[in-house]
């Protein structure tokens, strides 16, 4: 019997684990089952939470089972499950498949400390960029009607990516506001929110010189996002994702 938690940030969805003891069984077809929306408990990702050498460590799983690269709304969610749980005060630092990040709680919205951004791939009609995870990033005008798991699905298979990529359609409203929708590799569907693609879109902003500031807000279709940052060059760091984490439910589960 399993006991778990669900944790939201913006739409973005995710299963929670304390599996401080390292007993949870990794198994991608458990992982699968339980993310399932129809036989299982329902998500875009489960989470463990682990402490190695007194060092918290985020564990993260795509709903298709695999582990994955970094999710930032996953990490917010984190951050905010340590805070419930009592295991933390409003600050900590934790170890994910990235590196270390820093998370913290100020007026009900969690902060996280994303990757430094080194390297922007600038193409004629898209950008590529890693903010912990793999985002292709393309200016969509019509993005009520676009079909984004279709075109997600095109580009995410396409020889550009032989292992995949997620992939952002983003519209700038003004010089420091974009709208975003976004299809995630590992889902492989649009979620109504993802954190390192947020974070992608308001760089790409940046990178294009189509703002000049240093803090984007980002609508995604789950909510409102804010990315901070600062610029040298070409490099982006202490790179901030701000938001809501918000429990939902906790529960048991048979696996």
């Amino acid at each position: 019997m399993l006991t778990f938690y669900k944790y939201q940030g913006t739409g973005n969805d995710f299963i929670m684990i304390d599996d401080r003891k390292g007993k949870f069984p990794i198994n991608q077809d458990v992982i699968a089952k339980l993310c399932d929306r129809k036989f299982g408990i329902g998500a875009d990702g489960l989470i463990l939470a682990r402490k190695e050498n007194n060092v918290f460590r985020m564990v993260y799983f795509n709903s298709d089972g695999n582990q994955s690269s970094m999710c930032g709304n996953g990490g917010r969610c984190f951050v905010q499950f340590l805070f419930d749980l009592e295991l933390i005060q409003n600050k900590v630092d934790f170890l994910a498949i990235d590196g270390m990040h820093k998370g913290e709680i100020l007026d009900q919205m969690v902060q996280l400390e994303m990757t430094n951004v080194t390297e922007i791939n600038i193409e004629e009609d898209f950008v590529f960029l890693n903010t912990g995870s793999p985002h292709h990033v393309i200016f969509e005008k019509n993005l009520e009607d676009l079909d984004v798991k279709k075109r997600g699905a095109e580009i995410r298979y396409s020889d550009l990516y032989p292992e995949g990529t997620n992939v952002n359609f983003i519209r700038q409203l003004t010089p420091t506001r974009l709208e975003i929708r976004t299809y995630e590799r590992g889902v492989e569907d649009e979620t109504l929110s993802c954190g390192t693609g947020v974070t992608a879109a308001a760089i790409t902003l940046a990178a294009l010189g189509k703002t000049l500031e240093n803090e984007v807000k980002v609508k995604t279709q789950g909510g409102n996002l804010t990315v901070k940052f600062d610029r040298k060059g070409n490099e982006f760091t202490n790179i901030q994702l701000i938001g809501p984490a918000k429990f939902v439910f906790k529960g048991k589960i048979t696996i």
